[in-house]
């Protein structure tokens, strides 16, 4: 899956979406999509990240009490 860093519009592929959908992990392991070569993995704040259509993260996902 990819998602879009906020400040800087860069693509970033989540290595796992497990933590991506747990909302008791505030970072996620990803890797930056630029250049021709594979970056190397690297740990990313969810709530600095968006979906690729600039729509953010389901509060479902950042929030262990978003049902209160």
């Amino acid at each position: 899956m990819f998602l879009q860093a906020k400040k800087s519009a860069t693509l970033i592929e989540i290595q796992d979406l497990e933590a991506l959908f747990n909302p008791l992990k505030n970072e996620i392991e990803g890797r930056i999509q630029e250049g021709e070569e594979e970056q190397d993995p690297a740990q990313f704040v969810k709530q600095d990240l968006t979906f690729a259509s600039g729509e953010d993260l389901p509060r479902c996902w950042l929030d262990p009490d978003y049902r209160n």
